[in-house]
């Protein structure tokens, strides 16, 4: 017998096409951000710990300064990590909340790469960057007018809701499988293509000086908050670049317990035990999505990888099946009155 429920958040019909796209992957989503030569070569020369099987998600604050690659290889050897991921990466000077999946939930990062995501970002007028944030070099500076909130009130507008937004030219964006980034660090030419994101909210919060604003950013996945930024400086006629830059949450993960690095180093100094308190389940990651309970002969079922029937009740499109007792069996996709297996969990 089976029953279902939709679940949390993510019921917007865009984040449901991403998930589609998402449980069709083979493959966890790891960092977009490549590291540099510098990183590669630190990480070689430490002695690789023994690992072990761990499954778990962790919800670290990355610090400003390095990359959404190198945090996850950091955390990774903190926990002696046999398999771990991310869902999306920081840009290096950005903070806040990165999740780490380990194990069997590297199996759900991609799914969550897709999520909605908001951010606290403080951005400076009149001086422009080749990064478009404060690690780049200055392009132009521009004299600064004085503006009332209605001023950036109205040039905020067109940049919410459905709009079309260039990407970064130093961004993880591939064309001919090389990232953006790594081009124009040769001195190549790079044009990203404009492509089409969701902008649910773009606040001012606060004129913090007459050369300085803190915005609030709510988007969809793909939305570069640097583009966002550029975009408003020059609709001002001044330019601007991002100085600082927060994720505060990530769907489903709306009010986030995030830990630190140091905290991290504490609990580890007491322990594995210790460290593992701070993982939240595979489960809670998949609290957005559509879920269906099944009964102990159809766990068996999927588990080999086939198929089940399912009433014409059952809403067509990417779900989660869970067992009796709310423990993840598979990320499935329902159609045609049958449950098909995309990725099954083993744990």
């Amino acid at each position: 017998m089976i029953s279902s429920w939709e679940s949390g958040m993510g019921n917007r019909e865009s984040v449901k096409q991403e998930s589609l796209k998402a449980l069709s992957s083979t493959r966890p989503a790891l960092s977009a951000n490549a590291p540099d030569s510098g990183e590669r070569a630190s990480r070689s020369r430490l002695p690789s710990p023994v690992s072990r099987p761990l499954t778990g998600i962790l919800l670290l604050d990355k610090p400003s300064g390095i990359s959404s690659n190198r945090a996850l290889q950091d955390v990774r050897k903190l926990y002696r990590a046999a398999k771990a991921g991310h869902t999306g990466s920081l840009d290096p000077l950005a903070t806040g909340l990165l999740p780490i999946c380990f194990g069997e939930a590297t199996k759900i990062a991609g799914l969550m790469l897709g999520a909605d995501k908001e951010y606290e970002v403080e951005c400076r007028l009149g001086i422009t960057t080749t990064t478009d944030d404060a690690e780049g070099e200055t392009i132009k500076v521009r004299e600064v007018p004085s503006f009332v909130d209605a001023d950036i009130e109205r040039v905020l507008t067109p940049l919410r809701g459905p709009i079309e937004q260039t990407p970064p030219v130093y961004s993880a964006l591939k064309q001919d499988g090389v990232p953006l980034y790594r081009r124009a660090r040769r001195g190549e030419s790079v044009q990203p293509q404009p492509r089409r994101v969701q902008v649910h909210r773009f606040d001012l919060l606060e004129q913090a000086d007459h050369d300085r604003l803190r915005l609030r950013v709510e988007c969809g996945s793909g939305t570069y908050v640097r583009s966002l930024i550029r975009d408003l400086g020059e609709a001002l006629g001044c330019g601007a670049h991002v100085t600082t830059l927060r994720r505060a949450w990530a769907d489903p993960f709306r009010e986030p317990h995030m830990h630190t690095f140091s905290e991290l180093e504490s609990m580890a100094k007491q322990g594995t035990e210790a460290l593992d308190a701070l993982l939240l389940s595979l489960e809670t990651g998949l609290a957005a999505q559509p879920a269906v309970l099944v009964d102990e002969d159809d766990v068996l079922a999927l588990r080999q990888g086939r198929a089940i029937g399912v009433s014409e009740s059952h809403a067509p499109g990417p779900c989660v099946a869970l067992d009796r007792e709310g423990r993840a069996i598979a990320l499935a996709d329902t159609r045609d009155q049958q449950l098909r297996p995309v990725r099954v969990f083993n744990h």
